[in-house]
């Protein structure tokens, strides 16, 4: 039976266990069509992935921050259940998780509901709840509060957990916080930038995540 390396791994959500880079890009694109009437460069929208909406905005247009994100929100909901995709390989790594009796959580920068249904439509509910969302913390990554806060509310020390994310935010939080971290490579993040994170360890498909997090 294969062993953790950790007591408790916390997940990243988005372009990490489900797949919704297309569906956040083009909530975004949506957005500034709308409102600005024109599209921003898509590096740019990817480099937010991972980091609250509104921060996005402010960055881009102060003004007009509030009505881009009530747009993004309204499109993404609206496109969500056509957009989202599982990640193949994910339900299978949460089960082998919970079969070597690692505790798994998630720490994301979504609202609650919209993570919950983010899982609901990958078919990863049974496997894992949001632990750690939008809501739950004043400040967010790369700001260490939401993964310290995950890691209290399951009950483990930083020191023996991992934090898995796709984008550099993840893994400075991840390291800010005191975890080990993993930097996946299907998300949203580069490579130059996931390696200029140095995160503990890097994994380019579900399996090698797999091999990382067991052994």
């Amino acid at each position: 039976m294969a062993e953790s390396r950790w007591p408790a791994a916390v997940f990243d959500l988005d372009g990490t266990l489900v797949d919704t880079v297309p569906l956040i890009v083009a909530s975004y694109q949506h957005a500034f069509r709308t409102h600005l009437g024109r599209e921003e460069d898509e590096a740019l929208i990817r480099s937010w992935i991972g980091q609250p909406l509104i921060r996005a905005f402010r960055s881009v247009d102060e003004t007009k921050a509030d009505a881009l994100y009530d747009t993004y929100v309204g499109w993404n909901q609206d496109n969500t259940e056509r957009l989202i995709r599982p990640f193949e390989g994910a339900a299978e790594l949460l089960t082998a998780l919970h079969d070597a009796g690692v505790t798994v959580a998630v720490a994301t920068s979504k609202r609650r509901p919209q993570a919950q249904r983010a899982l609901e439509l990958t078919g990863l509910a049974g496997l894992v709840e949001p632990t750690v969302t939008l809501e739950d913390t004043d400040a967010h990554k790369p700001d260490p509060a939401p993964i310290l806060l995950a890691c209290e509310r399951i009950g483990v020390a930083p020191e023996r957990a991992v934090y898995v994310g796709d984008a550099a935010v993840d893994v400075r939080a991840g390291a800010s916080a005191g975890l080990s971290t993993i930097a996946v490579t299907w998300g949203a993040g580069t490579g130059t930038d996931l390696a200029g994170a140095a995160p503990t360890g890097t994994a380019h498909s579900f399996a090698e995540l797999q091999s990382l997090l067991l052994r």
